[in-house]
């Protein structure tokens, strides 16, 4: 049996547990949506044809399928709805591996930006970033100390790259890095859809005592455009308790800690 029609759930709830699902299945069909919502096929048409144009699913005759390309990217306004509560769990887990004092290093990434949201309480922190969201919502907090990468903006997605950026941070040592990926394989390692970014990701696992991987479900087992570490090379992983089970094993079977949030 189906949820509740539509007095029973809102429609962009709806729409983002559309998205969920076929990103889960990688597909899903119209009939399979008007079933599990109860709701019409004109309604379920409609909001595939607005997540389609909103760029979150790849529009079929008779339904959906996910956006998997290699080189497919939501911009940082699409992933702000996308696993909001696994990325604030995961965030709240990276919080015990910084202590009052530390210098940290965020990469950019909605991800990161949640962990930027609960750093108010600590003192005497020093965040190192190059995502512009994550240094604004540290403005405000009084006893951490923000530095932030000048460079090229990549538009749509709030954060700086190229060599000026990479230059401002190949000398700042950390003893956090918190890394955000696209993509998570055990054997084909970390990936992200554009090479600026990984090289930027690369500097900064460089330059830290402990490099700290930050994935939820949809990054696992999936592989992006440009390889910029091994899996190895991370110290810790903090997924979302759906991650998948064999990645789990095989990561920590690696010795690698993976932390379920």
């Amino acid at each position: 049996m189906g949820l509740a029609g539509d007095e029973g759930i809102f429609a962009e709830e709806r729409k983002k547990m559309i998205v969920d699902i076929v990103n889960r299945n990688t597909k899903a069909t119209v009939n399979e949506l008007c079933e599990k919502f109860a709701v019409s096929s004109a309604t379920i048409r409609n909001d595939l044809r607005e997540l389609a144009e909103f760029g979150l699913l790849e529009r079929t005759h008779g339904g959906a399928l996910q956006k998997s390309s290699v080189n497919f990217e939501l911009n940082t306004v699409e992933k702000e709805v996308i696993r909001v509560d696994q990325k604030k769990a995961i965030a709240k887990a990276a919080l015990r591996y910084i202590k009052e004092g530390a210098s940290i290093a965020l990469d950019a990434g909605t991800t990161c930006l949640e962990v930027a949201k609960l750093l108010a309480p600590f003192r005497e922190l020093t965040v190192v970033t190059h995502d512009l969201n994550i240094a604004s919502c540290l403005d405000n907090s009084t006893d951490v100390s923000v530095i932030i990468a000048g460079g090229q903006l990549r538009k749509g997605f709030h954060y700086t790259i190229g060599d000026l950026a990479q230059n401002a941070l190949k000398d700042l040592n950390v003893d956090v890095a918190f890394i955000a990926v696209n993509g998570i394989h055990c054997e084909k390692g970390m990936s992200t859809p554009k090479f600026e970014t990984g090289t930027i990701k690369r500097v900064l696992m460089n330059n830290a005592k402990q490099v700290i991987v930050l994935a939820d479900r949809d990054k696992i087992n999936f592989v992006s455009f440009a390889k910029f570490a091994e899996l190895e090379e991370a110290d810790v992983i903090i997924t979302d308790s759906g991650a998948d089970e064999n990645f789990v094993e095989n990561a920590r079977m690696k010795g690698i800690k993976v932390e379920l949030a």
